[in-house]
């Protein structure tokens, strides 16, 4: 064959693919423009990377309160990524805002394995997707998954494969609660990382950090909290001085905040899992050594009223329905202004009273432990957040992975080969992807 001919049959296939792209664009917007004004959204283009072939960001109208049909409205963002009309997807249940979604290289993990489409939706009361005026009553685990299931509800008219829903964190927690309350509405979830809390100071954290990892470790650990504490007065001025510096206030006053930070060291470091137990500074006269590791791992903003803020929609679920832990002071009760184990409650929105309910985390777990079907749990073995993880002791239907000395950070793409190809094989297997 002639090089000039090859050419030919080179632009010619070219120009189909150009083709076939250009026809896939106009036949998702047409399908987009008829699905806006029959489920009242907004969508509009965004640029995408290589991995897709167009963005969207759209905006859906929801109800505040699902179970009230003339409730208060809002818009909710959802970044749609198309790969192919065919194509699986990957129905991403972000648990705090979703501004990452905006960039056009963004492409979750599970996306590359399966060939699919990706859906990003923000979590009610976050950034862009936050009621006004906001009804913290109505920030319920309820009313978020009835979020995602009106958001399921529109796309599957688009795409009609296999659907699998998905988050990190508190994204895991809300891809469990998704599948709880509409286990219909996808066919497999691999929640990352994901707590179930059956308190607002669920204990299980307690016992947790007197086991994980080696016992040299966590003595390195609580030699240090226990010289912050007992040196307190040495480090107060310079903390104080530090965070006013970072702009931070705290409602329970420094010294309170200042406890705090140290009891939460513990659990912080062990979630990241990026820290060396060999390199904890142990200097009680270097004040500023001593206050930058605390900054490092449990970071001063974690309780001031700014990082409170932040995360205020958070910290409300948490006390209302989701649960969390606490800090056990057994081992500080001399060097502690807290009389009993401090949890959260200083988080609520201010005026509003929250009083915890325990019975959805109930129900939830009665769900995963006995009924439950193609869920692939993912943990970090050293990840205090492991503590609270779920129980499948009566599901054989289910796969929990634990990566060994794995932190909040676990991923599929970190895990041991053994378990990354388990985990792969059994979700292609579930939806019948090649």
């Amino acid at each position: 064959m002639n090089k000039p001919f090859l050419k030919i049959i080179k632009l010619i296939l070219f120009l189909f693919i150009l083709s076939a792209f250009t026809l896939q664009a106009q036949e998702l917007d047409t399908i987009l423009k008829k699905l806006s004004q029959e489920y009242n959204f907004t969508y509009n283009k965004m640029k995408t990377g290589t991995f897709f072939s167009e963005k969207y960001l759209l905006e859906v109208e929801q109800l505040v309160d699902h179970k009230n049909p003339n409730s208060e409205k809002f818009t909710q963002r959802v970044f749609l990524s198309h790969k192919g009309f065919n194509n699986p997807v990957v129905f991403v249940t972000e648990g705090y805002a979703a501004n990452y979604a905006k960039n056009p290289n963004y492409v979750n993990e599970l996306c590359p394995i399966l060939d699919a489409n990706q859906i990003v939706v923000e979590h009610r009361y976050f950034a862009g997707s936050t009621p006004k005026p906001l009804d913290w009553s109505q920030l319920t685990v309820y009313n978020a998954a009835t979020d995602h299931h009106q958001i399921v509800e529109i796309l599957k008219n688009i795409y009609k494969g296999k659907w699998v829903n998905t988050g990190i964190s508190k994204g895991g927690q809300t891809t469990i609660y998704h599948r709880y309350f509409y286990p219909d509405d996808v066919d497999a979830s691999v929640p990352y990382v994901a707590p179930l809390n059956f308190a607002v100071d669920d204990k299980r954290a307690y016992r947790f950090l007197e086991n994980v990892g080696d016992s040299l470790c966590r003595d390195n650990i609580y030699k240090y909290q226990l010289m912050m504490l007992q040196n307190r007065n040495n480090f107060l001025p310079l903390f104080k001085k530090l965070t006013k510096k970072k702009k931070l206030t705290y409602r329970m006053g420094y010294e309170k905040a200042y406890e705090l930070l140290v009891l939460e060291y513990s659990f912080a470091f062990w979630q990241w899992g990026s820290f060396d137990c060999m390199a904890i500074p142990m200097y009680p006269d270097s004040t500023e050594v001593m206050l930058k590791q605390l900054n490092k791992v449990a970071g001063f903003d974690w309780i001031s009223d700014q990082g409170i803020e932040r995360l205020q929609p958070f910290f409300y679920q948490a006390l209302a329905e989701i649960g969390f832990y606490g800090y056990d002071i057994s081992l500080f009760k001399d060097y502690v202004s807290f009389t009993e184990n401090p949890n959260f409650e200083f988080t609520a929105p201010e005026g509003v009273s929250v009083v915890y309910n325990p019975v959805p985390m109930q129900k939830v777990d009665c769900f995963v432990r006995h009924e439950a079907k193609n869920m692939i749990f993912i943990y970090g073995e050293y990840d205090a957040w492991s503590s609270t993880s779920v129980d499948l002791s009566y599901n054989s239907n289910n796969l929990k992975i634990v990566k060994p000395k794995g932190s909040h950070r676990t991923r599929i793409n970190n895990l041991p080969q053994n378990q990354k190809e388990l985990v792969i094989s059994t979700l292609k297997e579930w939806l019948g992807v090649k």
